[in-house]
């Protein structure tokens, strides 16, 4: 046991309501603050920073990053990024002497530059990240430099609040994202006026919509059938949205590096809905969705429509698939196992660079 615990301060290029934020927050959230003392760096606030001064972590906003590497002296800097090129903040960590860099790969990008030679560990958030990040630089990764780590779910609060036993024969879907088209596909709308045709009283509830969204809703006459919500901020608000409906789906025409909305919805119990990308796109979305076992997967809207009927009128099976989604997610999703191998990752790498602990 350290004298004191570890300084650990975590990077992000803003506090808003985005996955790679709500990342980092969890991670930060749930470190061992006997072992490890966190903060959080970022140029720009948002709701995401209130949440997490909430739990009694600091937060520095905008500023010199170099000055507050200077003032804090963190044992390690783990940044959470793209994947792409970052200069001026490596720079600013490696001015600092900060004795270990870790970064959270969240697109699984290869960076060439000079800078990216600072980091001592890179984390993939989904195998397939880390296999693609494999083709693109042609060589196999070493372990001891790079590894998987899945995104944290608190799949211990969803299971909690989500324990009672869904309707999966209630004709209500979901969908969360956020209000940007490169979040969505046309396949999140265009199943629709078929699935309405044949069960009326079907309800399609939306998170994130866009202008499109609106308008197809409008120009198909489907404002009965389809609830537009607001954002949502926290788990207990996403849990209450989750709780009410039988099936997610998930359309997203780039894909998704992990889906973080798909793991939150398998620890409610529920089964996903998605669909593969073609090229080079991600599509870790196929890593978390194992068809006809945590959901299905379709490949059009036709697809999409057969499957939401499918579903809707097999509840039995639906049920199934949200069991096992649930499984998954609390065997391979949850935060406090997650910030658990964290933080052993901490300890070897700065035993590595021979940090007394």
């Amino acid at each position: 046991m350290p004298d004191s615990p570890v300084r650990v301060l975590h990077i992000a290029n803003s506090l808003g309501l985005g996955g790679t934020e709500k990342v980092m927050q969890l991670f930060v959230t749930h470190l061992d603050r006997t072992r490890f003392e966190p903060a959080v760096y970022s140029p720009v606030d948002g709701e995401r920073g209130s949440l997490i001064r909430k739990q009694g972590i600091s937060t520095h906003i905008g500023g010199d990053l170099l000055r507050v590497l200077k003032t804090l002296k963190p044992a390690i800097v783990h940044i959470h990024r793209a994947g792409w090129p970052e200069p001026h903040t490596l720079r600013d960590v490696r001015m600092a002497k900060v004795p270990v860099i870790v970064e959270t790969n969240v697109f699984g990008r290869h960076d060439p530059s000079p800078a990216a030679a600072s980091i001592d560990h890179t984390l993939f958030v989904s195998r397939f990240c880390l296999d693609r990040f494999e083709r693109i630089i042609g060589i196999t990764p070493n372990p001891s430099r790079y590894s998987v780590l899945y995104n944290p779910v608190d799949t211990d609060f969803f299971e909690h609040a989500v324990s009672a036993r869904h309707d999966f024969s209630l004709p209500y879907v979901g969908r969360i994202s956020r209000p940007d088209p490169g979040k969505w596909s046309r396949l999140a709308l265009d199943f629709l006026p078929s699935v309405v045709r044949d069960i009326p009283h079907f309800r399609y509830h939306v998170i994130g919509a866009t202008p499109e969204a609106v308008r197809f809703v409008n120009e198909h006459r489907l404002e009965r059938n389809v609830i537009f919500h607001d954002p949502v901020r926290t788990d207990a608000e996403i849990a209450d949205f989750l709780g009410n409906v039988s099936i997610m789906v998930h359309a997203n025409d780039t894909g998704e590096s992990f889906g973080l909305v798909i793991a939150e919805a398998m620890a409610c119990g529920l089964p996903v809905i998605t669909h593969p990308c073609a090229g080079d796109k991600d599509n870790a979305q196929l890593e978390l969705v194992d068809h006809g076992i945590t959901g299905l997967v379709a490949s059009s809207a036709q697809e999409y429509a057969d499957a939401i009927r499918y579903l809707l009128a097999h509840p039995a099976e639906a049920a199934r698939m949200g069991r096992a989604g649930r499984e998954k997610a609390a065997r391979l999703y949850r935060a406090q196992t997650l910030a658990a191998a964290l933080e052993t990752l901490y300890h070897e790498l700065l035993t590595r660079k021979g940090i007394s602990q």
